[in-house]
Order: C-alpha cells, then sequence, then structure tokens
C-alpha cells in the first residue's frame, strides 16, 4: 500500500523515493522495438550536431549513481548539460515544444519536427490513423509513431523523441478498438484497490508502448469538489484528496512499468474551480492554507514518490498570482519547486480558451518559460511559438539560463526513460480482462437489493448514447434478460440529466444519481462492453456490486454502497 505518512506528519518533509514501478503478475508483457531510430534514420539536418557523448561513470566510490530525486541520476543529468551545451539556440526552443497537428498527414509533420527541432509530438484523435471499419489501424499507428521519432532524433541527439498520447480512460482516450476500453478513473476509487490501480496504470501503458508511444498525460490527480466541477468530474480518481494521492501514486508506478512517462495533472488542482479552462481562464479563490490541505496534497505525494513530471493548469490562483493562469505565473512554478519537485514542469496545452484569450498569438510560450515551466505543450502555432521563445531569447526577454535549464531537464527525463523504462508493450486489446475486473470491482449501488436480482427477465431500455444502448442489449442476452417490455431501466452518460426511470445508471460520473427518482440506482463509472457485462450481472442477480462511493453523492457520504 502507497502510504501518505509524509503528509500526516509535515507538509514539508522531504522524501526521496525512487519512481520504480512495482512488476505485476498475470499481464504478458513482451519487448517492442518502436522507439528510437532504425536503419533508415534520416541523416542529421544542416546545423550543430548535438550528439551526446556516452553518460560518465558512477563514481567508483559508490555502489551506484547520485540520484536527483525525480527519477534520473547524476549520468543522465550530465549527458544531458553536455549535450544542450552543444546546441544552438534554434536547437533548444524546440526541445522545450511538444506540439500537435492537424489531420493524419504524419510525413509533413514529420519534417516540421526536423526543421524546428522539436521534442517530438502529441497524437489527437484526428490524428490517429483508422481502417475502414473506424477502428485504428495499428499498423499504420506503428509506422507513424515510428516516423515521428526519427524526426526527432533527426539532429544527432542520443535520447527517444517525446511521442505522447492523452489516454486516461473513460471520457479522455485518443485511441479506441481494438485497444482496451477503460473504465473513467473514478472507478479505482469506487473499487478500493491500490493493485488493480497500478496494474491498470501498465496495462494501458503497455498497449501504448506497443505503438510506439512513450508519454502518456496521466493520471488525472485532482481532487473533485462534486457536481460544480465541470471539467474533471470521472476524470478525478476521488473526492478524497488522500485516496487520489495513493491511487495516482500506484496508477503512475505501474505506466513507468510499461515504459511510459506519467505526469501528474493539473497543478494546483482543477477539481475545485467551476469552469473550464479549455473555454475561459477558471480563478482559485482559496488560500495557500486551505491548498495545502485539500487540492495540493496529491501533487504533494507525487513529488514525494519521485514522480518524473507535473503538468500546470491554465487556472488563476489568487493565492498565487492574481489573474494570472498557473502555468505561466512564476509565483506558482516557485511554490511547486519550493514544495520538492525537481522534474519537467509540462503545461497545460497552450491553445486552450484561458490562455489564448488572455495571450494571442502564442505569446504566452515564452512567458511560461520564464515563469519556469520546462516543456511547452501544444502551442496554437508551433512555429509561432518557436519564433518567439527564439526572440525573446534575443531581446534578453528571457534569459538564455532559463532556456538552458529547461532543455536539460527535457533531455535529463528522456535519458533517463530511454535507459532505465524501455518499452513494454503488448498486443492491443490485452486489457480487456482487467479492464472488466476493475468494473467488477467499482459497481456501486446506491439504492436498491444489494444480493438479489434488481429486475425481471425482460426490461426497457433508454437514455445513453446509441453504442450504450447496443452493448446493453448485447450484455442482456448474455445474462438471460430480453429487451423489449418491463420496467425501464435509464442510462445517464456523461453529463446527462437525471432521470425518471425504474433503475438509473450513471456511466460516468454518479452525481446525476442524486436526484433521479428511481428506486434502483447504480454507479456504473464506465460504458465498454466489459462494464455493461459487467452491470447486467448485477441487474440479473447474478454478481454482487462490491463498489464504494469514492464521492459524495446528494445526501449519501463517500463510501456509500452495498454493504
Amino acid at each position: 500500500m502507497v502510504k501518505l505518512q509524509l503528509m500526516r506528519e509535515s507538509f514539508h518533509r522531504r522524501s526521496l523515493f525512487p519512481a520504480a514501478a512495482a512488476v505485476l503478475t498475470g499481464l504478458a508483457l513482451v519487448s517492442t522495438g518502436c522507439t528510437g531510430p532504425g536503419a533508415s534514420d534520416p541523416a542529421p539536418s544542416p546545423g550543430r550536431n548535438i550528439q551526446s557523448a556516452p553518460p560518465p561513470a558512477a563514481d567508483a566510490r559508490s555502489a551506484k549513481p547520485r540520484p536527483l530525486g525525480w527519477g534520473p541520476d547524476q549520468r543522465d543529468a550530465d549527458a544531458a548539460a553536455k549535450a544542450v551545451g552543444a546546441m544552438s539556440l534554434e536547437q533548444k526552443a524546440g526541445q522545450v515544444l511538444l506540439p500537435f497537428f492537424a489531420g493524419p498527414d504524419y510525413e509533413a509533420h514529420a519534417r516540421t519536427i526536423e526543421r524546428l527541432h522539436l521534442a517530438g509530438s502529441i497524437i489527437m484523435s484526428d490524428n490517429v490513423p483508422a481502417t475502414p471499419d473506424g477502428w485504428v489501424d495499428t499498423a499504420a499507428m506503428r509506422g507513424a509513431t515510428m516516423r515521428l521519432q526519427r524526426a526527432a532524433r533527426a539532429d544527432g541527439r542520443s535520447w527517444p523523441g517525446m511521442i505522447a498520447v492523452d489516454q486516461e480512460g473513460g471520457v479522455v482516450a485518443r485511441l479506441r478498438a481494438p485497444l482496451t476500453e477503460w473504465p473513467a478513473p473514478m472507478s479505482y476509487g469506487a473499487a478500493g484497490s491500490e493493485p488493480l490501480a497500478s496494474a491498470a496504470g501498465r496495462a494501458i501503458s503497455a498497449e501504448l508502448a506497443g505503438l510506439g508511444f512513450n508519454v502518456d498525460f496521466a493520471p488525472s490527480t485532482d481532487v473533485t469538489m462534486g457536481p460544480a466541477d465541470p471539467t474533471i468530474g470521472a476524470r478525478s480518481i476521488s473526492g478524497s484528496a488522500h485516496t487520489a494521492a495513493e491511487f495516482g501514486i500506484a496508477f503512475s508506478k505501474g505506466m513507468l512499468g510499461a515504459g511510459i512517462l506519467p505526469a501528474a495533472k493539473h497543478f494546483p488542482g482543477h477539481g475545485s474551480v467551476t469552469v473550464d479552462s479549455h473555454k475561459v481562464l477558471p480563478v482559485q479563490n482559496a488560500s495557500l492554507k486551505q491548498l495545502r490541505a485539500k487540492d495540493l496534497l496529491p501533487f504533494q505525494a507525487a513529488i514525494d514518490a519521485g514522480l518524473p513530471m507535473v503538468m500546470t493548469g491554465h487556472i488563476a490562483v489568487r493565492a498565487f498570482q492574481p489573474g494570472v493562469p498557473a502555468s505561466v505565473s512564476k509565483a506558482s512554478y516557485a511554490e511547486l519547486r519550493r514544495m520538492g519537485f525537481k522534474g519537467v514542469a509540462v503545461t497545460d496545452a497552450l491553445n486552450m480558451g484561458a490562455i489564448q484569450q488572455q495571450f494571442p498569438r502564442d505569446s504566452a510560450a515564452p512567458l511560461a518559460l520564464a515563469a519556469g515551466a520546462d516543456l511547452l505543450l501544444m502551442p496554437a502555432s508551433v512555429e509561432a511559438a518557436h519564433t518567439a521563445i527564439v526572440n525573446a531569447v534575443r531581446s534578453g526577454a528571457l534569459a538564455a539560463a532559463r532556456l538552458d535549464e529547461a532543455a536539460r531537464r527535457v533531455a535529463t527525463m528522456q535519458l533517463w526513460r530511454g535507459r532505465s523504462h524501455p518499452p513494454r508493450g503488448s498486443a492491443p486489446g490485452s486489457g480487456s480482462a482487467l479492464s472488466e475486473k476493475i468494473s467488477q470491482e467499482a459497481i456501486t449501488v446506491l439504492a436498491g437489493p444489494c444480493r438479489a436480482r434488481i429486475v425481471p427477465p425482460r426490461v426497457r431500455v433508454s437514455g445513453g448514447s446509441e453504442q450504450d444502448r447496443a452493448r446493453f442489449a448485447v450484455a442482456a442476452k448474455q445474462a438471460g434478460i430480453g429487451i423489449g417490455a418491463g420496467p425501464l431501466v435509464t442510462l445517464i452518460g456523461y453529463g446527462g440529466a437525471p432521470a425518471t426511470a425504474d433503475v438509473a445508471v450513471s456511466l460516468d460520473a454518479p452525481w446525476p444519481l442524486a436526484k433521479s427518482t428511481a428506486r434502483a440506482k447504480i454507479a456504473l463509472y464506465g460504458r465498454s462492453q466489459e462494464a455493461f457485462d459487467v452491470l447486467l450481472a448485477v441487474l440479473a442477480g447474478k454478481a454482487a456490486a462490491p463498489g464504494k462511493l469514492p464521492v459524495a453523492v446528494g445526501r449519501q457520504r463517500p463510501g456509500s454502497g452495498c454493504r
């Protein structure tokens, strides 16, 4: 069990735990060669070559090289310093940018990576190659990530490029079938099992590693405040800061075990603000004391556990710097470093409304670096952001030493990951049984019988999406339940309203159940076929519902559920 004794004793006490991942049985993981250049690597681009020398040997007087407190050790830092010292200004500016691109034209994007010396790329839903039936074309996806990887290393750098994705589970999943579909992260809090959270982190990451990814911007360690939280919701593990911290660490260590870098997000916590930073700038009015007692706790735990990345959110925090997003606030990064963080601070996407409205034309890029960011995610125009950084250094608006520091941190992290956490890939869909196990442990009955049949042999179904209802029907047939007559089962999807029905089932966050008039209320936290199989088994009385609410739902307190 991951313990939070440090926070119970003192919020400021430091511990430098290595970010080693637990070895989990039952996962058939095979090594893949998807990351790193192959024999067909393009020649280095014109300009200075930044190939670094082999890392220096460990001090002969010590058994191991000196750790840095966030994963890498001194040999990684030394190799990164030497490599960055040989870079041009344009190369350094590229090293701190992780862009997105529109559509499936990987070749054009690869040439942009090469020309601007970019750190790599993030893959979004519209970049994913698809088969005629709408599934992910896994062979094409592997080929695309390998091409981007070669582009990131085309100027001679000796560390892997960052090939990233957002794959949290639930509503945030850029890669769909045939990859495993996972329930929402809130299911880990409902299941109450750290080993399951760790296994999920490893299994999700193993499927990504098999396709050539090495970064997943997960988990969301935000503590949700409840139905007034419009952005995080079931992306949050729990409404308890301690639970979010413990399970977030477990999930992250599982990710590292498969060779995928995690990022705890969104510092200083997006779960307790009432507007969506994708659209406008949220304002956090809590005092620093209040933040340290709740929202900052999971980030402190992540830092103390030695996790390598923290993502800063676009949230104006009165206790830091009023009116300025934390991602661009010097006071925000100062607090993060004061908490003991030594790793890579990555911004949330810079093309979001909260940034673009205040800092148009990617003017936020050099400002975020000057404030203390190390890696800039998804500027609206990577060309404009790169130019803005170079011009800011030349004009003196951005200190050259600050850019050097950021580039060194990014290179240090990637050298360490490539050396200590090789990708351990698995086949797409290999996590299906584990996904079903999580839903089995998470499903929560808020009202209705706990250990008896809930519905008769025939039911009607409404709500949700067409796919939700189709999956319900498949699972119902398997459970021996017919569709078309009988009591009404209403499915409540993401953002859905309370239901009037005989049985109400929430597929995402459970809060709509508070005002539902149904005699039976069930929180499922997912909408995969595996989740529906679990639901129908419970409705038919063939399986128990052991999950406990990880958040309050109306008058029902966290921990409520079948006893």
